[in-house]
C-alpha cells in the first residue's frame, strides 16, 4: 500500500482537501481515495477532507489499491530504462514501437512491454500509467507514473507546460540563424483522422529550435516544444519549408530514411516526492547517427 505523509506548518486554518491538493492530489484521485479503499488521516485518525487543519497537524494519505489493466497483454520484449524510482519510470523507446496498443498491434506496444517488466519485477502495483507519448516511428524518452498520484502530478505538469521535452531531428535544407521560434496554429486536416496542418483558426503552437550540425542539404536540429500538439514538430518544420527527412506523412517524396528522423533526446520535470528535478537524456539512435555520417560535409 502506497502512502504519503505531510505536516502542516501554516498559521492560517486550511481544509485537508486544499492542503493535499497543493501537493498534486487531483479531484479524481480524491474520489478514488474516498470510494475505492484509500484513506485520509489527520494525526493518525481517519478524517474527512473538509476537516480544518491547524499548525503542526500531520496528514497521511493512503492510496487505494489499483486494479491492473486486465485486458492488456504483457510482452516479454525488453525495455531500455533510463530512470526509475518508486514513483516514475522513464524508458527510451525504439523507433517502430507504438507507445500504446493499437487494434492491429495489441500485444507489442511500449505499454505492453512495461507491463511485462512490472510482472517480471514482481511489483505489487501493475497498473500502467503512461504520461507522455511518442509517435510509433519517433524514438526516445517516454515517462510513466508508477501509481495514480504520480500520474496526477505528471498530468498537471503537462497542462501547466512544466515538463520540458527536447528533440533532435534531421530536416531538409540549411539555416542562416542559430536560433528561431515558430508560432503557428495547428488543426486537423479535414477528412483525415491522422494528419494535421497549419490552419487558421487552429490551436496556437510554439516550437523553439537551434540548428546543431549542418550537413549536405540537411541539418541536425534541436527542438523544444512549448505546446503539446499532435505532430507539432513535423507540421511546423514542414510549414516553414524544412520537413523532416523520411516523414511519409509530411514529406512523402523523401525516401532517404525509413522513418521520420525524430528523437526525444531529453526530458526534465520536477519530482515533488524527492523535491528535485529529474533530468534524463537518450543518445541519438544508430539509424540517425548513420544518416548523419552519410551526409556530413
Amino acid at each position: 500500500m502506497t502512502e504519503f505523509t505531510w505536516q502542516y506548518h501554516g498559521t492560517v486554518p486550511i481544509k485537508v482537501r486544499t492542503f493535499i491538493m497543493g501537493y498534486g492530489i487531483s479531484r479524481t484521485l480524491l474520489k478514488k481515495i474516498k470510494y475505492h479503499g484509500g484513506q485520509t488521516l489527520v494525526n493518525g485518525e481517519p478524517s474527512r477532507v473538509n476537516r480544518v487543519l491547524v499548525s503542526q497537524d500531520i496528514v497521511k494519505v493512503v492510496l487505494p489499491p489499483e486494479p491492473e489493466n486486465d485486458h492488456l497483454p504483457a510482452s516479454d520484449l525488453p525495455i531500455q530504462i533510463v530512470f526509475e524510482d518508486e514513483h516514475f519510470l522513464i524508458v527510451n523507446k525504439p523507433a517502430g514501437v507504438a507507445s500504446v496498443p493499437a487494434h492491429n498491434k495489441a500485444n507489442d506496444s511500449l505499454v505492453n512491454r512495461v507491463k511485462g517488466y512490472y510482472e517480471r519485477m514482481g511489483y505489487a502495483n501493475r497498473k500502467i500509467h503512461i504520461a507522455t507519448r511518442l509517435d510509433k516511428d519517433t524514438s526516445g524518452l517516454v515517462i510513466f507514473g508508477k501509481h495514480h498520484f504520480a500520474h496526477s502530478v505528471l498530468d498537471k505538469q503537462l497542462k501547466d507546460r512544466q515538463i520540458q521535452k527536447t528533440y533532435l531531428a534531421i530536416v531538409a535544407g540549411t539555416f542562416s540563424s542559430a536560433h528561431f521560434e515558430i508560432y503557428l496554429p495547428i488543426g486537423r486536416v479535414p477528412g483525415s483522422l491522422v494528419k494535421r496542418q497549419v490552419i487558421w483558426p487552429g490551436k496556437m503552437s510554439v516550437t523553439e529550435a537551434w540548428p546543431v550540425k549542418r550537413l549536405v542539404g540537411h541539418t541536425l536540429i534541436r527542438l523544444r516544444i512549448h505546446t503539446g500538439r499532435t505532430h507539432q514538430i513535423r507540421v511546423h518544420m514542414s510549414a516553414i519549408g524544412h520537413p523532416l527527412v523520411g516523414d511519409w506523412l509530411y514529406n512523402p517524396s523523401d525516401q532517404s530514411f525509413p522513418r521520420q528522423a525524430l528523437h526525444c533526446a531529453e526530458v526534465r520535470f520536477f519530482n515533488p516526492f524527492s523535491g528535485r528535478y529529474i533530468d534524463c537524456h537518450a543518445p541519438l539512435p544508430d539509424d540517425m547517427k548513420n544518416y548523419l555520417a552519410r551526409y556530413e560535409r
